[in-house]
């Protein structure tokens, strides 16, 4: 890693480190709410937008250099990587995405193919490599992959789900079938997220969208193994140096960012998996992170903030901002991705708004 981007501010924050502005970048900073974006998405459908690695690219920087974030993270979908593995994905206009063979038994699981994301997702690898070369020198590039619990509900639900039924089924009734789906699922996210690492990325963030459905003791039992085993295999791995296992900050390391929705319950757990840099959702107080012992936390605008008055927007920023005054590694974000017709300026001035009052 250069020493510009070493030194940018967003991996300052991801190491905990004073910074001489607070770093701040949106998840879902790439969507529908642009109108670049819904140029590009206009030529394909978002499964080829995803495949296209001059397509994915172009909406990484456009969002990026739009908006003056301070990191661009991958325009990708948690998905794919679950293709290779046998099952058929497409996205419905106005239904999400869709698993036409779901997996609900041992046999569906056993049948998995395993494979290396190198070769089966090369577009990635394509996609991250054009990116790195056109962006800013001093402006990291953040991959990132579906945590196991998010990836196998999706699996076994065959899309969207309010309940989860199929899949917390499965993991109550075939306690031992649900071990080897998080097996698997997890060396698949490991590897992928290595190779993104190979590829040039220079942060990583674990998307754990649906593990908010889970109790405190069905999380550590079901899930926490298995995000501690990605997390120690992905954290201090470089391709020169394998994997890590280092406690300490390694300005060189790529950081591990760990994001789940409706996690007020679970972050103590999910703090035993040492992420570099915890994700908080808006319905978890911001200080609540530094308290459980997190080096750095991100977050934790309400993306529906976005959609009011811009005073209003500002005035609930600096609420963020205030919650954590007297802490390093902050990195300003959203509770969740920025929705459908959010308004543009809106996001812009946020973004402004956070570095000119942080000015250190």
């Amino acid at each position: 890693m250069t020493e510009s981007l070493m030194n940018s501010r967003f991996l300052k924050a991801c190491r905990g480190e004073p910074v001489d502005r607070t770093p701040v970048w949106l998840m879902r900073q790439a969507g529908r709410y642009m109108q670049e974006y819904r140029d590009v998405r206009a030529q394909t459908d978002f499964l080829g937008l995803c495949k296209t690695p001059e397509l994915a690219a172009k909406v990484t920087l456009d969002a990026q250099r739009i908006l003056g974030v301070d990191a661009a993270i991958l325009f990708a979908d948690l998905l794919p990587i679950l293709e290779p593995l046998g099952l058929q994905l497409s996205y419905e206009e106005g239904e999400g995405p869709k698993i036409h063979n779901p997996v609900r038994t041992a046999a569906d699981i056993d049948a998995l193919l395993e494979q290396d994301p190198r070769q089966s997702m090369p577009f990635v690898g394509e996609a991250i490599k054009i990116i790195r070369q056109e962006l800013p020198p001093d402006i990291p590039l953040i991959g990132f992959a579906g945590a196991p619990f998010t990836l196998a509900a999706y699996a076994i639900e065959g899309g969207g789900s309010r309940n989860y039924i199929h899949a917390k089924t499965l993991m109550y009734s075939d306690p031992g079938a649900w071990s080897v789906l998080m097996e698997k699922l997890s060396g698949q996210v490991i590897e992928y997220l290595r190779a993104q690492i190979e590829w040039g990325v220079n942060a990583v963030q674990l998307f754990d969208s649906w593990v908010g459905c889970l109790s405190p003791a069905d999380y550590r039992m079901y899930v926490l193994p298995h995000v501690k085993r990605i997390i120690k295999a992905v954290q201090g791995y470089s391709p020169e140096k394998g994997s890590g296992t280092l406690r300490e900050p390694d300005p060189y390391s790529v950081p591990v960012i760990y994001f789940g929705t409706g996690t007020a319950t679970l972050l103590g757990a999910i703090m035993e998996s040492k992420p570099d840099v915890l994700g908080i959702d808006w319905h978890t107080p911001l200080q609540r992170g530094w308290e459980i012992g997190a080096r750095a936390v991100q977050g934790n605008l309400d993306p529906v903030t976005l959609f009011a008055p811009r005073d209003v927007v500002l005035a609930k920023a600096q609420d963020v901002l205030d919650a954590a005054a007297n802490h390093d590694g902050h990195i300003f974000n959203l509770g969740h991705g920025i929705l459908p017709k959010t308004p543009v300026d809106n996001v812009k001035a946020l973004v402004e708004y956070v570095h000119e009052k942080t000015a250190r």
